[in-house]
């Protein structure tokens, strides 16, 4: 507990000061160094402000534990390398399902709680097929538009992870307990907040970020001017994620929040080939497995850019493989989770990767 308390501690403390937060732990502060000058700026919350934050985190790590719950702490291997990069990242995440799910690659799908019928179809087929492409679906475990994704994905055999604006053990909307079983079967269900904690409106713009962090891209349907799905789509914008859009009916006012995202630059989405080609795949595309063995020993490994940023048993984070490599972490993200796949890469506590030194 020891190691994790000083994290789950950060995310009780005010969310004003988890950038500057953030910012010393990616330049390898200790956690506990970190917590202990935040709450030294909270002298005005009171001599037991410190003391009952960490009871909290102490009895919430607890409940955790005994509800089997996984949680993956900033420092963690399992700590999913996309969220280090977003200006505000949870210190950590309460898991139910496979904790190894949220570093696949993955797109987001977002839309109407009261979605239309060509909404809940469209969103669901998308799903099915973005899972046969081998990618994990993102959504919000919202009714409508969200709990179709989730649904579609889990149709095709596929991954899906839904993120809660609740503690990991107050399911919301409650009606879809049943389908938070089925995601944790292959995927994982995940909230920043701690055990016991209910929905509160302002627990879902926060959620929005982390479902956008997770992923390579965004993709909305059916949202109206005011939508939450348009929340989503400014942070996949401000973290450097694709953002693509679905077209549907002008004479429902359904879809004004959709059709101005796609004015303003966004991808037309009219089938799952439109969101393959935006993150550069192709329908055929899939993850190398062992047959492709003797091709990386030609000469694909070592002519990899990104490899060649890397030197064995010497773990670098994004911002260093960045820099080395001239790639933006958005594009440089794809690339590392396909070279972890193959077993060319590591991923070690932090977000920070290192090369292995093996043969295939």
């Amino acid at each position: 507990m020891a190691d994790l308390l000083p994290f789950v501690t950060l995310s009780l403390t005010r969310r004003s000061a988890w950038r500057e937060a953030a910012e010393r732990l990616r330049r390898g502060s200790a956690a506990e160094t970190v917590l202990e000058l935040v709450l030294a700026g909270r002298g005005k919350d009171g001599p037991g402000y410190a003391s009952r934050l960490r009871s909290r985190a102490a009895a919430a790590i607890q409940a955790g534990r005994s509800q089997r719950v996984t949680v993956v702490s900033w420092n963690d291997a399992a700590y999913p390398p996309a969220l280090t990069t977003i200006a505000d990242p949870p210190f950590v995440l309460w898991v139910r399902g496979i904790a190894a799910s949220l570093s696949t690659p993955a797109v987001a799908i977002v839309g109407a709680r009261a979605a239309s019928p060509y909404a809940l179809a469209v969103a669901e087929r998308l799903a099915a097929d973005l899972a046969g492409a081998g990618l994990t679906v993102v959504s919000g475990l919202a009714r409508g538009v969200d709990s179709a994704a989730h649904r579609g994905a889990i149709s095709a055999g596929g991954t899906t992870i839904g993120v809660l604006g609740s503690g990991i053990d107050v399911i919301y909307p409650p009606e879809h307990k049943p389908l938070v079983r089925d995601i944790e079967k292959s995927g994982a269900v995940i909230s920043e907040l701690v055990p016991g904690t209910v929905p509160q409106p302002r627990f879902f713009p926060m959620r929005n970020r982390i479902i956008s962090g997770l992923t390579r891209a965004v993709v909305v349907i059916e949202a109206g001017e005011k939508s939450g799905s348009l929340i989503t789509a400014r942070c996949a914008l401000e973290q450097g994620r694709d953002v693509l859009a679905v077209p549907g009916n002008v004479l429902s006012g359904r879809n004004r929040g959709a059709h101005a995202l796609l004015r303003d630059g966004a991808t037309i989405v009219e089938s799952v080939d439109d969101i393959l080609a935006e993150l550069g795949m192709s329908p055929a595309d899939r993850p190398v497995g062992a047959n492709g063995c003797e091709e990386r020993r030609r000469g694909g490994r070592a002519a990899d850019p990104v490899l060649h940023c890397l030197t064995p048993g010497e773990p670098a984070n994004l911002d260093e493989i960045a820099e080395r490599s001239g790639l933006s972490p958005s594009r440089l993200l794809p690339r590392l989770f396909e070279l972890e796949l193959q077993g060319a890469i590591a991923r070690v506590g932090g977000g920070r990767f290192v090369r292995v030194d093996s043969s295939c």
